[in-house]
């Protein structure tokens, strides 16, 4: 296993130096990337070592002491990477050098215990094995920092996708999502496992191997795709539309302003302009005829994300054409109505209503082959 992990490194890190050159020209994708590039350049060496020492065959604790040493840069490397993607690159200087603080903490927990205990360097150790049990603690606390850290931020990032597209966009987000869970595992099965000699150390590794596999190959998907440059967008709407908003204070002036959007909205949806597949919150308030900062502030004041206002819009007006057009076909529905594909059409249609086209004609006593 620690020959495969080894490979795996050594491709996953070529990997991402081979990534296309205008992921290098783009700061924060490139920062991200580096991070990446070192964190499983690390992992090889420490593989390489567990390997070429037989240090986990001997069942000393200088394994786990070796262990500890490169997974927790490793881990913080990559945690940083994802932080870099999440916030554009504004890292605060807390999330920025923690892990590296608590590195340094337990590599003189370490040192200490190791310089204290007067055994040969190859036989087992009480003070290492409970300065590692501390270390493993703090480490675990330094994940669990970071996994709230990039929860919060998929949170925001989650909104600024829903208040700037017409339809759901969190499938583009569901790696890092994927990828905190991953950390978060790895990082609570490290001080129960690193010490553990059965078969429950090659299920951990296994684990571990697959683990990092999808967090370097999901990142390397998403570096490449549309998805970083339509979730900046998506962010400067929204830092735009905060920024707009605050410098309202007139409340006064608000309320009339708020009403005027109103009715603006409600001659845009008479003509029936939402229902344009791929319409974002800036060709919405375009058409319209208002900034865009004004369309999301009302939507704010609605308790309303973009997204699911225009999902609910365009499921009312499929209830309609259900009602009226048996003879429509769900494809022909679904394009009429803005969705995209008849399966994406489906599945919200169902989320809205609880049941789906058919069964909603089949309640009003109508039926439609499709």
């Amino acid at each position: 296993m620690q020959l495969t992990a080894i490979v795996l490194m050594t491709l996953l890190t070529l990997k991402l130096l081979l990534l296309p050159v205008r992921v290098a020209t783009d700061v924060v994708l490139n920062r991200a990337r580096w991070l990446m590039v070192v964190s499983t350049a690390l992992l090889g060496v420490q593989f390489l070592l567990q390997l070429s020492l037989g240090l986990r065959a001997l069942g000393v604790t200088q394994a786990v002491m070796v262990n500890l040493i490169f997974f927790i840069p490793c881990s913080w490397l990559v945690s940083l990477a994802v932080l870099y993607l999440q916030q554009q690159g504004r890292i605060s200087k807390v999330d920025k050098y923690m892990g590296l603080v608590v590195w340094i903490v337990i590599l003189a927990i370490l040192g200490i215990a190791a310089s204290i205990d007067g055994k040969p360097l190859m036989t087992y150790s009480d003070e290492l094995y409970h300065a590692e049990i501390i270390s493993s603690c703090i480490y675990a606390c330094m994940q669990g920092y970071y996994a709230y850290r990039q929860t919060t931020n998929l949170r925001a990032m989650s909104n600024a996708l829903h208040n700037y597209f017409d339809r759901n966009q969190d499938s583009m987000l569901r790696w890092m999502q994927m990828s905190v869970v991953i950390l978060v595992v790895l990082a609570l099965m490290v001080p129960a496992l690193i010490f553990i000699h059965s078969w429950w150390l090659a299920v951990f590794g296994a684990f571990f191997i697959f683990g990092l596999f999808y967090l370097v190959d999901s990142f390397c998907s998403y570096a490449v795709s549309s998805a970083p440059a339509k979730m900046r967008e998506a962010e400067r709407s929204e830092e735009l539309a905060a920024t707009a908003v605050h410098s309202e204070e007139n409340e006064e002036e608000q309320r009339e302003l708020m009403k005027r959007v109103e009715y603006l909205v409600e001659q845009w949806l008479e003509k029936g302009k939402y229902l344009k597949n791929g319409m974002k919150l800036p060709n919405a308030a375009m058409s319209i005829g208002i900034p865009q900062y004004q369309l999301s502030a009302w939507l704010r004041n609605k308790n309303m994300k973009y997204s699911e206002w225009m999902t609910t819009l365009r499921i009312e007006e499929a209830k309609r054409i259900l009602a009226t057009h048996t003879d429509w076909s769900n494809e022909t529905i679904a394009q009429h109505c803005g969705f995209n594909d008849r399966s994406y059409f489906h599945k919200k249609f169902k989320e809205v209503t609880g049941m789906s086209p058919a069964d909603f004609q089949a309640s009003l006593g109508m039926t439609n082959e499709d």
